[in-house]
């Protein structure tokens, strides 16, 4: 059975509703970034952070998997699917996808601010005065600007046993996440999925390039991999 590597970006929840990144001005639902993704925003505003993620996610609660979600889950029934992505919804694991990597955090789970392997799952809204088992707050469990990406290496282990690798909805561009490309085989086949692909066919061996949304863009990819099966 080929193992199939999947990366995710926020294209790939856009259709069901959901902003799970800045938008081109670089605010996040109305905030900067850094006054809601970063140590220093949590450090000055706790009450804004808190609020923030109890927003996102009541949101998620109220959306759905997509189109490309619930394909993407379809392909476990030929292929060992690994998807290794940089959103923090839940939407691939209810779409049916059993082995999903999340690089930035989960919004479904906190942890300890004084014990990293604290780890919860969560659903309602966190607020000051809600402590781990040894007395500390509890913090979204999600990677902020300028905090390490923990799962990293382990992306880069299983990126490193591709047969074939797919790319929904991500520029690409924000690292560590964009480094992965570089650690599939020689040779792999690449199948890009963006309505604006920022690199070529000529950018890498064995890449096609599928101009479309995440929903139809997967639907072209199932035609690649039958007729390439």
């Amino acid at each position: 059975m080929k193992n199939i590597i999947v990366l995710t970006g926020a294209g790939m929840s856009a259709e069901s509703g959901l902003k799970t990144f800045r938008d081109a001005d670089g605010l996040w639902e109305g905030h900067d970034v850094m006054e809601v993704a970063s140590p220093q925003g949590w450090y000055q505003d706790q009450e804004l952070v808190l609020e923030f993620y109890n927003q996102r996610r009541k949101q998620l609660l109220q959306v759905k998997p997509n189109k490309a979600h619930k394909l993407i889950a379809q392909l476990e029934s030929k292929y060992r699917v690994q998807i290794i992505t940089q959103n923090v919804d839940d939407l691939h694991e209810r779409a049916g996808s059993t082995r999903v990597l999340h690089l930035h955090g989960e919004l479904f789970k906190v942890r300890s601010t004084s014990n990293e392997s604290l780890v919860y799952r969560w659903t309602e809204d966190l607020n000051t005065g809600d402590l781990c088992k040894t007395g500390s707050q509890l913090r979204p469990h999600i990677v902020w600007f300028g905090e390490a990406v923990p799962l990293l290496d382990d992306a880069i282990e299983k990126t490193k046993t591709a047969d074939i690798l797919i790319i929904i909805g991500t520029s690409m561009q924000v690292y560590p996440a964009a480094s992965l490309i570089h650690y599939i085989p020689e040779n792999t086949p690449i199948y890009f999925i963006d309505p604006k692909p920022n690199i070529s066919s000529s950018s890498f061996n064995n890449l096609t390039v599928i101009s479309k949304k995440a929903g139809e863009g997967v639907e072209k990819l199932m035609e690649y991999l039958i007729h390439n099966s």
